[in-house]
């Protein structure tokens, strides 16, 4: 998942003849292919259709910078502020009695920011993320700090972990930037690996966030600071909603001087309702609910919240 704030800047956009190598000739684009070209880039297409999450955090060049956030506890990027972190593994602490004899995995979990906390109470902590340069930092965080966790680099739509778990989490609602597909893929796969009286911890945006959500075209030379390349860029952001599914996409079209490509950010929302009917249909059912992840009470006019699920 993705997430960030947009800041829409106008830009005097020269662009060339030649479609496939931007670095050659001095003519400007002939209007009906230039108007073809944007058009493409507001296509709107079907709720996730394309998935992209592999470009974002298995690239070189974005890898680095997501990382970057990550480790940046006083923004809520690619994860919370270091505060709320904190909290978060106090309250999973308290609320689900973790010990020694525990066994809790993180699905998504970057760098170790809860899984690192997690094993310093004692328990035995998986993680699993597909990007290797973030599960670079946890492994060699780990050794540093003398904690004896397992990473697995892997995907986690696919990883199959043997044995079960006590406390299984997916945290940051990456929940929501999976197609209705894979999150009964996942669901399924944590009900699979539930212990007796395992539970399952994960947060969600509300629909108060897709009231929020904004339609839109911006264009933005070197857009995000140049989070996208080392390499100068223009990157066009067409925002679109899908008021029926309550789904949202930010697609990302990425021009350099060449190569061209196209980045999709989905994000599902969700009612409590409809967050159990997804849980109803895998048998497990949703237990509690919450504001969010640290146990805070749960607000219906909030843009997030969290629940926790176990078998019935």
């Amino acid at each position: 998942m993705f997430t960030m704030v947009q800041n829409q800047s106008k830009q005097s956009i020269r662009t060339r003849s030649d479609h496939t190598d931007y670095s050659s000739g001095d003519e400007f684009m002939e209007p009906a292919s230039f108007f073809s070209a944007l058009e493409s880039v507001n296509e709107k297409p079907r709720p996730f259709s394309v998935y992209t999450a592999s470009e974002l955090w298995t690239d070189e060049h974005t890898s680095e910078q997501m990382l970057a956030f990550h480790l940046d506890g006083e923004i809520d990027m690619s994860s919370r502020r270091t505060g709320f972190i904190d909290n978060s593994v106090r309250w999973l602490n308290e609320h689900f009695e973790l010990s020694k004899g525990s066994r809790v995995i993180d699905f998504g979990c970057g760098p170790g920011l809860y899984t690192s906390r997690i094993a310093r109470l004692g328990a035995e902590v998986f993680g699993v993320d597909f990007s290797s340069r973030s599960i670079a930092y946890a492994r060699a965080r780990a050794k540093r700090e003398n904690l004896e966790i397992n990473y697995i680099e892997a995907d986690y739509l696919d990883f199959q972990p043997k044995g079960t778990f006590d406390l299984i989490i997916m945290i940051m609602c990456d929940y929501c930037a999976l197609s209705p597909k894979q999150r009964s893929t996942m669901l399924a796969k944590f009900e699979r690996l539930l212990s007796d009286q395992g539970r399952i911890v994960l947060d969600v945006y509300s629909l108060k966030a897709f009231d929020e959500k904004q339609e839109g075209l911006i264009c933005e030379k070197n857009q995000l600071n140049g989070f996208w390349s080392a390499d100068p860029y223009y990157g066009f952001v067409a925002s679109f909603k899908y008021d029926d599914e309550k789904v949202s996409l930010d697609k990302y079209t990425i021009v350099e001087k060449n190569r061209q490509r196209e980045i999709y950010n989905w994000l599902q929302y969700f009612t409590p309702e409809s967050l159990e009917r997804e849980a109803h249909a895998v048998e497990l059912q949703v237990d509690e609910l919450y504001g969010d992840v640290a146990g805070n009470r749960y607000d219906a006019a909030a843009a997030e919240f969290a629940v926790v699920m176990k078998r019935p």
